[in-house]
């Protein structure tokens, strides 16, 4: 998800259909704005005109006006008449920079939506790989930058040049000398403004790569501010903070510095074509009147005002196609969850089986070898094994949260992939090691905020567990916000609550992935009695690092390396005194060493 650094972006024509094809159902705001871009630049050179006709005409009480007599009567009319002009203008580019503004947010709320929709649905695997502060700033900061392709890139700089035409074609058919005598500095005009898009360009880019930096690093460090701040690692970490702020800095700096240069520039080219305006028309013997010299003068603020803008337009908008293409690099990977299946019973038994199955995360190095198991319904197995050896990308894989490369994953003899997803998953509760909790109340934690579970379900649910009366004495009872990640409980109350969140969804299958390992001593035994209630007549898979917890499982799994070394019951395991034994033994020892 690099970003671009050319500046060829801004012609990429295929990239602006994808970025207009948004804003397709908006299309009669867009059809409004070309319109009034249109009508501004049309009646842009009137009043230069008018200008010219109240000078030439009127102050010399010309009789060939046609419209007004009189000196008095022509400069009141025409002051009448660019007042009217005025207001016109005024309401048109009101409207036009609404709508603009308008379609461009509508755009972007439309691009958010979709983004998130494709964030939320992709594989485990791209999280893995990208960090959460970048795709952060691809569903934030980089779509509120397309919104300026609207409101102020492409059709603002359509508007500019349809302005400085119109005001040129006027210009020449006044007087084509005098015109070519006031642009003969446009030229130096345009290299400055060539130099500062390229300079603003470099240093924009510089800055959204230093945005998605500090996003990442902010994101990052404050979720893990409890290591930083464990291993006083604060200075350190201020440091490299520190140096990436500068970056930034030193990016907006630069365009700062091509600012401050570029528009005293222009002012200059301005002056000088002025100068020579007048130089060449305001001399002895000149034809031209003062009424053609003061209109000229007026029509070069017309041309210089949208050619101060225009270069600083180009680079939003190319700003704006290269946060579009970040975008859409977002929405074109193909790695979401395949939701093709349409098999939904009735009922699900918990059937599992794997045959045959070979996973890995990086395609090169598998973490599961050849796995093959079963698991009849209502039955509980126990994965054991060392840390790394595969426990967890088993229970991941049933998930569907990760595409096996080898092999098949069935439930109730069907394969997993046949499965609707949401139904599949709906059908499987996790209860996992490290929990996590959404800033929120203790009740929308539990429930997911799925309105078919009702208080009462709940309430019922922490009394099995034994949580409810902790819950009561929090400030709000079950409506308590536990803040971002349940900051304001321990890991112990935390665990217990996602055992209430997997009991209120009635899965056919549950997975405990370490879910004991966090909490102490009492609430072990305060949650031991309601998984034996929870485990009763569903199929169970329970992952634990402490023996003691699996004894009464049908079956257990002893892994090593990603391959199977052993299967049977805790009795038949510790007889054959293989590998199982050795586990049981090592920590039958350490605990007896601690005690």
């Amino acid at each position: 998800m690099s970003m671009p650094t050319g500046s060829k972006k801004i012609f990429d024509l295929s990239l602006l259909r994808r970025v207009f094809h948004f804003a397709s159902p908006y299309k009669n705001k867009f059809y409004y704005s070309i319109f009034l871009a249109i009508f501004l630049a049309v009646i842009s050179p009137i009043r230069p005109w008018l200008i010219q006709v109240t000078i030439t005409k009127g102050l010399q009480n010309d009789p060939n006006v046609w419209f007004l007599h009189g000196a008095v009567s022509v400069v009141i009319g025409v002051t009448v008449i660019q007042l009217a002009l005025l207001i016109i203008e005024t309401v048109c580019r009101f409207i036009f920079t609404f709508f603009t503004a308008s379609l461009g947010q509508s755009v972007v709320k439309d691009l958010r939506v979709t983004t998130y929709r494709k964030v939320i649905n992709l594989n485990l695997s791209q999280y893995d790989k990208t960090p959460i502060g970048t795709l952060t700033t691809r569903t934030i900061n980089d779509i509120e930058s397309i919104n300026d392709i609207f409101s102020d890139g492409l059709i603002p700089i359509i508007a500019d040049l349809l302005s400085i035409v119109a005001v040129l074609v006027y210009m020449f058919y006044v007087n084509s000398q005098l015109t070519f005598i006031c642009l003969a500095p446009f030229p130096l005009l345009i290299i400055a403004t060539w130099y500062f898009k390229e300079s603003v360009n470099r240093s924009f880019i510089r800055v959204r790569n230093a945005v998605a930096q500090l996003n990442a690093f902010v994101q990052e460090h404050i979720t893990g501010m409890a290591i930083v701040q464990t291993f006083a690692a604060e200075d350190r970490e201020f440091r490299k903070f520190n140096a990436i702020n500068k970056e930034h800095r030193n990016a907006n700096v630069r365009s700062i510095f091509a600012y401050s240069v570029f528009f005293p520039a222009v002012e200059l080219i301005l002056a000088v074509s002025t100068g020579l305006l007048v130089w060449s028309a305001g001399g002895a013997g000149s034809e031209h009147t003062a009424g053609t010299i003061t209109s000229f003068i007026l029509c070069l603020n017309l041309l210089f005002r949208p050619l101060r803008m225009i270069a600083d337009k180009f680079n939003v908008l190319q700003m704006g196609m290269i946060a579009s293409e970040r975008v859409f690099k977002v929405l074109d990977i193909d790695d979401s969850a395949s939701n093709e299946g349409q098999f939904m019973p009735a009922q699900l038994k918990g059937d599992v089986s794997f045959e045959k199955v070979w996973f890995a995360y990086n395609d090169e190095n598998f973490v599961l070898k050849n796995i093959s198991f079963d698991i009849r319904a209502g039955e509980t197995m126990a994965i054991v094994g060392h840390t790394g050896s595969g426990k967890t990308s088993i229970i991941s894989l049933l998930n569907r949260l990760y595409h096996i490369q080898k092999g098949t994953i069935k439930i109730d003899g069907a394969d997993i992939e046949s499965f609707e997803l949401f139904y599949l998953r709906n059908k499987i509760a996790v209860v996992l090691q490290d929990v996590f909790l959404f800033s929120g109340s203790v009740y929308d934690n539990v429930t997911l905020r799925n309105p078919e579970i009702k208080r009462e379900q709940v309430v019922e649910a922490a009394k099995l567990i034994g949580i409810h009366e902790f819950i009561m004495q929090l400030p709000g009872g079950y409506d308590y916000n536990v803040m971002e990640r349940g900051a304001t409980l321990s890991m112990g109350q935390r665990q217990l609550l996602s055992f209430v969140r997997a009991i209120l969804y009635n899965p056919a299958i549950l997975i405990l992935d370490e879910a004991t390992s966090s909490v102490d001593t009492e609430s072990e035994q305060l949650i031991q009695g309601a998984i034996d209630k929870l485990i009763a007549g569903r199929t169970s898979i329970v992952i634990a690092h402490r023996l003691s917890t699996i004894r009464k499982a049908n079956q257990i799994l002893v892994l090593d390396k990603g391959e199977i070394k052993e299967t049977g019951t805790h009795d038949e395991l510790i007889a054959k005194q293989g590998f199982y034994y050795q586990l049981h033994k090592m920590q039958f020892e350490k605990e007896i060493t601690v005690a």
